[in-house]
């Protein structure tokens, strides 16, 4: 009896020693993570604007880690979301370093809804939260968090409709804007001039291509019907590869 007690008290001594050893060890390994972040890089394709992080691990611990998950949210200046995604890494080998891109979409056309249409004309930053959660030896979790910022440009910065000019048969309606944006702008514009009785009396389509960082400056030459001094306020819609966006109205002051 006496020897088996003796030796369930060396099994539990042995228990807590590998048990002190594992956390010990677990604990050195989590500080051996070296994560790295690159810069982002901006892509625009078919309506969807995708901001790209690369980033790496180097696992100097002692352990594999398993089931690695990036997870990044974005979110504009008043905290409304733009964009959640996610990144898996199954398995990295102790002593190995992992390269990966993060790859966070955002729908242009999302942004010309009414809670974010502000940001097709105004620059702005985003807000990006970033959660890194991994396994050591397929049993210890870990996780680490951070933020960062990123820059967002208006594709139509600046956007002014000034008062009409008269012509002889109608008006010349200076019009420009600055395409602040990562990604081209094309696509078409079209104006309607309306009166003091709410009624359309002259209509224009424009076609427009911006590269990032241009701008756009034109005078839209609308034959009016009545009279130009009547002339009350404008109403703009954007059709473009991105987004399309309208009417918007612009009083003539």
């Amino acid at each position: 009896m006496r020897q088996a007690i003796r030796a369930l008290g060396w099994a539990t001594n042995i228990f807590w020693i590998i048990l002190l050893f594992f956390t010990v060890t677990a604990v050195y390994s989590a500080f051996q993570i070296r994560p790295g972040f690159g810069p982002y890089a901006m892509t625009a394709y078919d309506g969807t604007l995708t901001a790209s992080l690369p980033f790496c691990i180097a696992n100097g611990g002692l352990y594999d880690i398993s089931n690695l998950n990036l997870t990044t949210r974005i979110n504009d200046e008043r905290g409304v979301p733009i964009s959640d995604s996610s990144t898996f890494v199954q398995f990295i080998p102790r002593g190995s370093n992992v390269s990966v891109t993060h790859n966070m979409p955002m729908s242009i056309s999302q942004m010309s809804t009414e809670n974010l249409s502000y940001l097709l004309f105004n620059d702005s930053t985003f807000y990006v939260d970033i959660a890194l959660k991994l396994r050591f030896a397929n049993a210890v979790p870990f996780k680490i968090s951070t933020n960062s910022t990123m820059p967002w440009g208006a594709p139509l910065s600046n956007l002014t409709l000034s008062t009409p000019n008269p012509t002889h048969t109608g008006v010349i309606v200076p019009f420009s804007f600055e395409n602040h944006s990562f990604f081209e702008l094309n696509g078409t514009m079209g104006l309607e001039i309306v009166d003091y009785s709410d009624s359309v009396v002259g209509q224009k389509v424009i076609i427009f291509n911006v590269q990032p960082q241009n701008g756009y400056r034109t005078g839209i030459d609308v034959s009016i019907s009545g009279d130009p001094r009547n002339i009350r306020n404008a109403r703009l819609t954007f059709h473009t590869s991105a987004f399309s966006y309208g009417p918007m109205v612009i009083p003539f002051v």
